[in-house]
């Protein structure tokens, strides 16, 4: 399928994949007795150019979460308070999201398709959505403890509005998924709404990384307990790489807007 760099065709086999009414229990087709164990954890197709952007996701996206934690237990928990908890949950969210994304990435054979869906809503909602909203409720709490006021940077402004966001985002997917789709009308209305959720989830995602940007390099705290170097590697250079990558295995076939 295409991506924003090149186009390829669609899976002979199966032309019209995306535009098939989403599969409301993906587990019930992944444990058909047609599928077999080992088809069931099936990857995702690629294409050229998919390994080397998997890999410099993977990369970047380390750097990332390792700097960040290590900055973080370097200091401790007991000098830290409930302000450890939020830098620490919110990159492994971070984390699950960019995993949550690129094991769709792409999906066409429905057994692949069925398959990633788990792992997507696994990652995302399961995993991704519980991290980053206590990640955001540490934050809070730590704020109401010290008498301090909220959204005061703009570090905590695109944090709220991305959680705010993300909610919002769930409640697309998993309308467009859950119960046949009955929320939104059922399949094959609720399908034409999936691909809503995609553009939007692709908006969402750098979102969340300039949010990181500026608590990672620009905050007070991590100013004065951090190296420039780190700072700008881990929060400039690695997401601006990570979000690239994702950018690269894009298949815009999945989002016929016209």
């Amino acid at each position: 399928m295409p991506s924003l760099l090149s186009t390829t065709s669609e899976d002979p086999a199966h032309p019209d994949i995306e535009y098939e009414p989403l599969a409301v229990n993906p587990t019930d087709q992944i444990a058909s007795p047609d599928m077999g164990h080992e088809e069931s954890l099936v990857k995702a197709e690629g294409r050229g150019g998919d390994t080397f952007a998997s890999l410099a996701a993977v990369v970047s996206l380390g750097i990332f979460v390792v700097s960040t934690w290590t900055i973080i237990l370097s200091r401790g928990l007991s000098s830290l308070g409930w302000f450890f908890w939020h830098p620490l949950l919110q990159s492994s969210s971070i984390a699950l999201f960019t995993y949550g994304i690129m094991t769709l990435q792409p999906t066409s054979h429905p057994k692949t398709k069925a398959a990633g869906l788990v792992r997507h809503q696994l990652a995302m909602f399961f995993l991704g959505v519980p991290a980053i909203t206590l990640g955001t409720l540490a934050m809070v709490f730590n704020k109401y403890l010290h008498g301090a006021e909220h959204f005061t940077t703009w570090h905590g402004t695109f944090g709220i509005l991305s959680v705010t966001w993300m909610v919002m985002q769930v409640a697309l997917g998993g309308g467009s998924v859950w119960f046949d789709g009955r929320l939104l009308g059922g399949n094959p209305k609720a399908k034409m709404i999936w691909k809503y959720h995609r553009l939007s989830g692709y908006l969402l995602f750098p979102t969340f990384l300039f949010t990181a940007h500026l608590g990672g390099g620009w905050s007070t705290w991590m100013s004065e307990n951090s190296p420039y170097v780190v700072r700008l590697l881990a929060y400039t250079v690695s997401p601006i790489v990570l979000f690239t990558a994702i950018l690269v295995r894009v298949r815009t076939s999945k989002m016929r807007f016209l």
